[in-house]
């Protein structure tokens, strides 16, 4: 069906039918899925009528080859037009093949990983009936109490566009159209959602229109750049407008700035939370505001179908809207060859051969290591193969190790530290006790964990949250680990034997009494299907840790946000003329954090060079070229992550302290040595001005070439006036 038959098809359409395309109802409301019998309470409560169904557009939750051409078969026989229904699901970091969390990948640095995890993610969604991922998420995040940090890659704009775009590739391939293994990518949440106040999950956004291009716009931006086919919006406010009804965010800046002509689909219940939120006096309102900001799908409510005939007939809401809306939709219908093939991939026969087949977990397994974190280690680990090792903790045999947005991933499936551990010494050098539960801990479970640990020559302490005390609406307060396993660390620490820590959790921790207590700790997030595999081989050394920190841990609740990439202040702790006490700091904690933005360890060491800047000068013409040369200078074979900030002396408006700008990884022997290169162009150096124009500053700059954002070396050079003007003449 080419773009001339999508308008007559279009113009077949009743108004109700049109409506209809834009509401997008979860799969128990259609005959054929699973629980599709109990329609009837969802359908009386959302007002819903069987011709709203018949002609409904999209389904949420639905998988499952079989199930998927059952609901489309049953469809397509009642709508009146034979339109088949777009199939959406959060397919986050794995479909059954559990990949770690998105915050984990960030710490891999490894774009062609991450791009690897939705490709595979990609292909066994497809077989299974999906159409369209609600990923990659692109909120940037400075809060580890928001629950949903889980689902962002960390605190760096840079960063986080470059695994936007990487998620994007991976999801939809290079031709959606022709590549059946792939799903259509939907960017979420639009726009700044990461910035809840208090870490609150659903709560309220307020920043200047200049921060939010400068720091949360260009992921999303990159992954749009990509070519991902839809936007979801955010459930907060902007500037005291939800985003779902928030005309200058989504019209004037999505739509017509950016030139954003995919589909534009709500959270769930976003659009009729515009009553709530207090900018809607009903659904009628709601609807009207909603379909004016170009929100092209309702998610799980009903404004729409219900409000917008009445709207249009009263002449309040223009049809054009609906029609643009509609053909939206029917686009990517036609862009997923629907019309020719409405059940696309589905295959039962080959969803039996893909999913969770060996080569996807594989491809789990070695992401899982790369975006484990070395945090410390003080000569405990790896640990050797003759070692009497008591494994201890909630998470020594727990299958809770995938993470929110797993929903179709099998706990039972999953490789468990036990089961990976024993594999590789043999049952008789490892003692298993549960020590603790997450949040309790019986004198029983002391006893037997007590014995394990007195039998043993070390301890590997697995703790952490449960995979429900993060992701959506998993906002805490108190972001430690949980008393009871805090309290088992410090009586095993009593019996004075070496423990090493795995940290299994889906935020950036609290760390206090822990960090200084143990000897050394894993960081290992929720790593996924295979994450009892990835983490034993780390344990022991058969791979060596290289995962860097995509987000800063505190040393205290009290200072976030904590971030690396921060203002300076008029009054800066370390500045050379502050008087004592009357400088921005805290009284009983440094402002810094515990672990930085970029950190990681390793079983060897790495040193770095002074950085060799091509010129002291940069122009238009003429970039700078940056070298370091790294050595490793252990006794085993490692990988690095040589990252390069700069900082803006003096701007227009006050810049960061330091902006990572690029990285590069290197893999060496001991005692090799590597030169990395860099270059830096003036287009690095742009920055949104207070007028929004987005240029350079003639002046002084620093750079800094180190392995995290605290331990670098820098060098000076100036950009010359004369490029900046240059540039300045060409986009005016």
């Amino acid at each position: 069906m080419d773009d001339r038959q999508l308008v007559i098809l279009l113009n077949q359409m009743t108004l109700e039918e049109k409506i209809a395309q834009l509401q997008q109802l979860a799969a128990n409301f259609y005959e054929g899925a699973e629980s599709g019998g109990q329609i009837t309470g969802p359908m009386e409560a959302m007002g819903m009528t069987d011709q709203m169904i018949e002609s409904s557009g999209s389904v949420l939750g639905l998988a499952g080859a079989e199930q998927v051409i059952a609901v489309q078969k049953a469809h397509l026989r009642k709508n009146r037009l034979g339109i088949p229904l777009l199939m959406m699901a959060d397919i986050v970091h794995g479909f059954k093949t559990i990949f770690p969390v998105p915050l984990a990948i960030g710490c891999s640095w490894d774009l062609e990983e991450a791009e690897r995890s939705a490709a595979v993610a990609a292909k066994e969604a497809a077989v299974s009936g999906v159409h369209v991922t609600y990923a990659p998420m692109a909120d940037l995040v400075r809060d580890p109490r928001w629950g949903r940090v889980m689902e962002s890659t960390g605190e760096d704009p840079h960063l986080n566009s470059l695994f936007a775009r990487a998620f994007v590739r991976g999801f939809q391939g290079s031709d959606l159209a022709g590549d059946k293994d792939r799903v259509a990518a939907c960017i979420k949440h639009f726009a700044a959602y990461g910035l809840s106040e208090a870490g609150r999950d659903y709560n309220t956004v307020d920043l200047s229109e200049r921060h939010m291009r400068e720091y949360y716009l260009p992921a999303y931006r990159a992954a749009l750049d990509e070519g991902c086919e839809m936007v979801m919006t955010s459930f907060n406010t902007i500037d005291g407008i939800p985003a779902s009804g928030n005309v200058k965010l989504l019209r004037e800046l999505l739509r017509e700035e950016w030139g954003f002509d995919g589909i534009l689909i709500s959270d769930w219940g976003a659009v009729k939370e515009l009553i709530p939120h207090g900018v809607a006096e009903d659904e009628a309102e709601a609807a009207l505001k909603a379909i004016r900001a170009g929100v092209d799908i309702e998610m799980m409510t009903a404004c729409y179908v219900h409000q917008l005939p009445a709207l249009v007939r009263d002449g309040l809401v223009d049809e054009k809207l609906i029609d643009e809306s509609v053909l939206r939709i029917l686009k990517l219908k036609q862009k997923l060859g629907l019309f020719e093939n409405p059940y696309r991939a589905a295959d039962p026969e080959a969803e039996r051969e893909v999913v969770f087949c060996e080569e996807h977990r594989t491809a789990a397994r070695e992401l899982a290591v790369k975006s484990s974190v070395l945090l410390k280690n003080d000569g405990v680990l790896p640990l050797s193969r003759d070692q009497k090792v008591a494994l201890i903790g909630p998470f020594a045999r727990s299958g809770d190790i995938l993470g929110p947005w797993s929903w179709t991933g099998s706990m039972e499936d999953a490789v468990k530290l036990e089961t990976a551990m024993t594999a590789r010494v043999g049952a008789d050098h490892i003692t298993v006790a549960e020590g603790s539960g997450i949040e309790t801990m019986t004198e029983e479970q002391w006893q037997e964990a007590e014995a394990a640990a007195l039998a043993a020559d070390v301890i590997v302490l697995a703790l952490g949250e449960s995979s429900e005390m993060s992701g959506e609406a998993g906002s805490r307060a108190d972001i430690r680990l949980p008393e009871a396993q805090r309290e088992l660390l410090l009586r095993l620490k009593a019996l004075d034997k070496p423990i090493a820590v795995v940290l299994f959790n889906g935020r950036p921790l609290d760390l206090g009494g822990v960090y200084e207590t143990a000897d050394a700790i894993l960081e290992a997030w929720f790593p996924g299907s295979e994450g009892g595999a990835a983490i034993t081989s780390l344990l022991y050394g058969d791979e060596n840790p290289s995962g860097r920190l995509s987000m800063s841990f505190p040393v205290s609740v009290g200072q976030i946000p904590v971030y690396y990439n921060h203002f300076n202040t008029g009054r800066p702790v370390d500045s050379p003329d502050a008087d004592g006490r009357y400088v921005s700091q805290y009284l009983d904690i440094p402002n810094e954090p515990l672990l930085p933005f970029g950190y990681g360890l390793s079983y060897t060491t790495f040193t770095y060079s002074e950085p060799v800047v091509s010129s002291g000068i940069m122009s238009k013409d003429q970039p700078l070229q940056v070298s370091v040369t790294v050595t490793n200078t252990g006794t085993v074979a490692g990988q690095d992550i040589v990252q390069l900030y700069i900082r803006d002396i003096s701007g227009e408006v006050v810049r960061p302290v330091k902006e990572l700008k690029d990285f590069a990884k290197v893999s060496l022997l001991p005692g090799e040595s590597s030169e990395i290169h860099f270059t830096l162009t003036e287009e690095q150096l742009r920055y949104h001005h207070s007028d929004l124009s987005f240029v350079s500053d003639p002046g002084q700059f620093q750079l800094f070439v180190g392995p995290n954002s605290r331990d670098v070396k820098s060098h000076s050079f100036r950009l010359e006036k004369a490029a900046v003007e240059n540039i300045r003449h060409v986009l005016s």
